[in-house]
Order: structure tokens, then C-alpha cells, then sequence
């Protein structure tokens, strides 16, 4: 089964940078697709980004758009979100996910999730 396990969260003020990293384990292939959700309190949970099996391309949802830049390195085992110019509501839990087919909310395999908290 494949692992993935968050790191990177933490406490940044209105304007900083924040960087995420996901450590996969246990896989049997180098092509799947990595999604980076996540979840307010009391909110649902929303997609952020797709990262296709091949990595060269990414897809964002609107609010994240040339603030936040997924990407992976297959030799490290290691998925990325590079999060900048952060603001008070990206603030909420991060959680990346994989699948070999595509992106979706059920993904066959889910990290615990990072806590991302923006505020000043």
C-alpha cells in the first residue's frame, strides 16, 4: 500500500512563504497523480492542485494561481507545494493524495494532512 505522510505546516504571517512536503512510501509504480486538498474548520475540503503521473503538468484551482506551484521529485520520493504571498484564507489542514487514474475526492490514497495556519 502507498504511504503518504505531510510535512511543512506551521505558523506564517500575511504575505509569506510556506513550503509542503509529502513523502510517499510503499509504492509499486512512478505514475501516479498527486493532489494537494485542503480544509478549513468547519468547511468542506477543497482541491488546490493535480500534478499529472509525468509531473510536467499542473492544473490550480483560481484562488491559488500564481501563488502556489506544485511539483515532485520522483528520485526522493517527495511531492512539493510551494505556497507564496499566503494569505489569511489559505489558512486550514493540507492533505496530499495519489491515484494512479487522476484527481478526485476519492483518491485512493491520503496523508494524515499538515496543519497551514496564516494569520498576523
Amino acid at each position: 500500500q502507498l504511504q503518504l505522510v505531510e510535512s511543512g505546516g506551521g505558523l506564517v504571517q500575511p504575505g509569506g512563504s510556506l513550503t509542503l512536503s509529502c513523502v510517499a512510501s510503499g509504492f509499486t509504480s512512478g505514475y501516479y497523480h498527486i493532489a494537494w486538498f485542503r480544509q478549513a474548520p468547519g468547511k468542506e475540503r477543497e482541491g488546490v492542485s493535480c500534478t499529472d503521473h509525468s509531473g510536467s503538468r499542473s492544473n490550480y484551482d483560481d484562488s491559488v494561481k500564481g501563488r502556489f506551484t506544485a511539483s515532485r521529485d520522483n528520485a526522493k520520493n517527495t511531492v512539493y507545494l510551494q505556497m507564496n504571498n499566503l494569505k489569511p484564507e489559505d489558512t486550514g489542514v493540507y492533505y496530499c493524495a495519489a491515484d494512479e487514474t487522476g484527481c478526485y475526492y476519492g483518491m485512493a490514497y491520503w496523508g494524515n494532512g499538515t496543519l497551514v495556519t496564516v494569520s498576523s
